[in-house]
């Protein structure tokens, strides 16, 4: 479902060009859990930025549910995000005051989804991410940061991605919370065959998933099975 071939960017800032990733190739099949790790500097972000179509390369092509979208515009990259992509940030991103139901129907009022609808939907991804029933009316901040890292991962899934991107989503965690949050995506991939890219600079967050790519200084060095 998502197909990369020698993606290169390059930043260029008063003449001098940056070269931040040096001719990427991969695939990754639907139903994969796939994690992308490297240090800081390795590219990883920036290849991150691509697969989320929240940029685009400077040359190679990328294509997402057989869509190129390398060579898409901003609107149709925005269409993307909206309707194939569910996102997953180390930092949570939720309204602090809304709570946890309205922020998972959040994404649904941007699809143009009527209110009955948006709630239905909510409901059932709140479900999937096994968030307990009692909390869906207490607000964002009033919850712990594993709660609110699983209010994340139903907003993520409230649409039906074709893709889950979950950037460090276990950043902000303890260790104990970080796994209970990495055994929902595990379980997610496992009982609803999800795809999803996990983006980890930690070895042991990276076993969670069931291959592993490894990006160093722009490249991509390795390619192997996890060995959890």
């Amino acid at each position: 479902m998502l197909d990369c071939r020698d993606l290169k960017k390059i930043y260029t800032n008063g003449g001098e060009e940056t070269v931040v990733l040096k001719g990427i190739s991969l695939s990754i099949k639907k139903s994969e859990f796939v994690a992308i790790m490297g240090p800081s500097g390795s590219g990883k972000s920036t290849l991150m930025h691509i697969l989320g179509c929240l940029d685009t390369p400077t040359s190679g092509t990328y294509t997402i549910d057989g869509q190129d979208a390398s060579k898409l515009s901003d609107e149709a990259l925005a269409d993307i995000r909206v309707k194939k992509i569910g996102f997953v940030f180390q930092a949570f991103n939720l309204l602090p005051r809304a709570t946890v139901l309205r922020n998972v129907m959040l994404p649904l009022v941007y699809a143009r989804l009527a209110p009955d609808k948006r709630e239905e939907l909510a409901k059932q991804a709140l479900r999937a991410a096994a968030f307990p029933e009692e909390f869906w009316h207490h607000r964002s901040n009033q919850l712990s940061g594993g709660m609110m890292q699983r209010v994340a991962i139903a907003r993520a899934l409230v649409n039906n991605p074709a893709m889950i991107l979950a950037d460090e989503p276990t950043g902000n965690l303890d260790t104990k919370t970080g796994e209970t949050v990495l055994a929902a995506f595990q379980k997610l991939h496992r009982e609803q065959g999800r795809t999803i890219i996990l983006i980890t600079h930690e070895p042991y967050i990276a076993k969670h998933a069931e291959r592993i790519l490894y990006l160093r200084d722009g490249n991509l060095v390795r390619d192997e099975p996890s060995s959890l």
